[in-house]
């Protein structure tokens, strides 16, 4: 029975075996996961359900007095039938996930295997992240990307809509962030120190009615959809697009390669907070999610140590230098950010003793005893260090094993409480297209969901890499292309002998 991903917490086997066929019926009050559960099963089986008996369901069922975590559920398969109890209607999802990897085929004829299963996460939050700026991706890709992580029983989706590459998304009140900010010249292929360019524009941004019906497709998945609009770094698309945001004022373009780039926003200027908030009213009449990502990261001082509105803001704040200045210009936003209900969350370069204390910090980079300061403190991390979840790097740099890991720091049972979850990001730079970008994710998202989801003390990555194969028949079905088993671990040697190649990236 070891042949699901996420290791639940507890399975117990019987001697039972539950026939599926099209005379299976669907038992639930809840019309729109029985629409799921019936569609799924019909594209992983080719089974059409017709429900034309009652001898042998499926039943999903609403339990309150369980006592699991609103995602847990308990799942027992009987002769005769399929039961999938759950505290809540995300607890039943995660069920179905559960059962569409326990049906297998034998002689024409789909079964599971007699079991009860009773499960629950270990984080909240279990993310991926997808860059869509250095590449645009089409809205096509990113719903099989929901489908793919849904699997798994992930449930955040971190779309990183802004950038110094381009600006993805329809802000109406300002309409050349994409007349001008979503398009740029050329893009630079093969690695950071490669001297060749595509040759060709790079352009394309979601409108608001594209990424509405996003966030209604990942909705009906329990995929919470959350938006990253970047502050006060990563942000020559803007600036491009408004030069007054920036403290020289001065027209740039939107670059053509990877980098950290001088010009930010202007911290000093009431006009960079009036269009801020503007963009992010927007933002938040689209984005149900109670979290909006700032970014926060490789944001250089260089400009603000030279410009007079940034020198007299820190004077008139009484900061102590362009560190604290940023720590302000956050807190500011997450200031405005709160007074509509929202809660930033932004990547490690926002700690400070000032920062706003609601502010949920991504750490990725650093020396992780900061993480162990300030949890004490009240201060709740994601978790996604740069060795063990950056999904970008090729596998000679990144290989799969290092994605399994323990994101607690030590000792675990004193700083679990401040860990919420755990997040794994594609950063695109050199991912154009849905073959290179498949081949960069999977499979080590699903390690990384495993580590969201279970339990230490039931961890293995031998078994766990014996139940890949397993979920690489769903991805075959989603069109989505994945690394093969035997390039995901190369062995240290293989690796040393070959680092020269741990930053190169094919001309795709």
């Amino acid at each position: 029975m070891n042949i699901i991903t996420p290791q639940p917490r507890e399975i117990i086997t019987n001697e039972n075996v539950f026939t599926f066929s099209k005379e299976t019926s669907i038992n639930t009050t809840i019309s729109d996961l029985a629409e799921y559960l019936k569609t799924t099963l019909a594209l992983d089986t080719g089974i059409i359900l017709e429900q034309t008996s009652t001898d042998s369901k499926i039943e999903l069922f609403l339990d309150e007095s369980l006592e699991l975590e609103c995602e847990g559920y308990i799942l027992r398969v009987s002769e005769i039938s399929i039961i999938i109890s759950a505290s809540s209607e995300e607890g039943l999802f995660y069920g179905i996930q559960t059962l569409r990897q326990l049906l297998y085929e034998k002689k024409g004829k789909w079964f599971v295997d007699g079991v009860k299963i009773i499960d629950k996460p270990r984080f909240e939050w279990r993310g991926f992240m997808l860059d869509v700026c250095r590449h645009y991706q089409p809205v096509e890709t990113i719903k099989k990307l929901i489908d793919a992580i849904c699997l798994v029983k992930m449930n955040k989706l971190h779309l990183h809509l802004t950038e110094d590459q381009g600006w993805r998304i329809e802000i109406k009140n300002y309409p050349k962030l994409t007349e001008i900010g979503s398009k740029r010249k050329d893009t630079k292929i093969g690695s950071h120190l490669s001297k060749k360019f595509r040759g060709e524009p790079h352009s394309g941004f979601y409108t608001q009615e594209e990424i509405r019906d996003v966030i209604q497709y990942a909705k009906k998945r329990y995929v919470e959809v959350i938006p990253e609009i970047n502050i006060p770094g990563h942000s020559s698309a803007a600036i491009s697009s408004y030069p007054n945001l920036s403290c020289k004022g001065e027209q740039i373009e939107v670059k053509t390669k990877p980098g950290i780039y001088a010009d930010i926003y202007c911290a000093g200027k009431e006009t960079t907070f009036d269009f801020l908030e503007g963009v992010l009213d927007e933002v938040i009449e689209i984005f149900p999610s109670k979290y909006i990502h700032i970014g926060g990261d490789e944001a250089p001082k260089t400009r603000w140590k030279a410009c007079p509105y940034c020198q007299e803001r820190i004077k008139k704040e009484n900061l102590k230098d362009e560190r604290d200045l940023q720590v302000y210009f956050t807190n500011r936003v997450a200031k405005y950010l709160e007074s509509k209900g929202k809660c930033i969350i932004g990547w490690n370069e926002i700690l400070g003793e000032s920062l706003n204390k609601n502010a949920i910090v991504q750490w990725w980079l650093g020396n992780p005893k900061k993480v162990k300061k300030y949890i004490p403190k009240g201060r709740k991390f994601v978790m996604s260090p740069f060795g063990k979840t950056y999904l970008d790097y090729n596998y000679l740099m990144h290989p799969m094993r290092k994605f399994y890991f323990e994101p607690v720091p030590n000792p675990v049972k004193t700083y679990e409480s401040g860990i919420i979850g755990v997040e794994t990001p594609i950063w695109t730079e050199w991912v154009p297209n849905l073959e290179r970008l498949g081949w960069q994710v999977f499979p080590r998202l699903f390690a990384t969901a495993e580590v969201a989801w279970t339990k230490p003390n039931l961890m293995n990555y031998a078994l766990f890499k014996k139940r890949i194969p397993q979920l690489l028949k769903f991805l075959d079905a989603l069109g989505i292309p994945y690394a093969e088993l035997e390039e995901v671990d190369p062995s240290n040697w293989k690796r040393f002998t070959h680092l020269r190649k741990w930053l190169q990236w094919p001309e795709v």
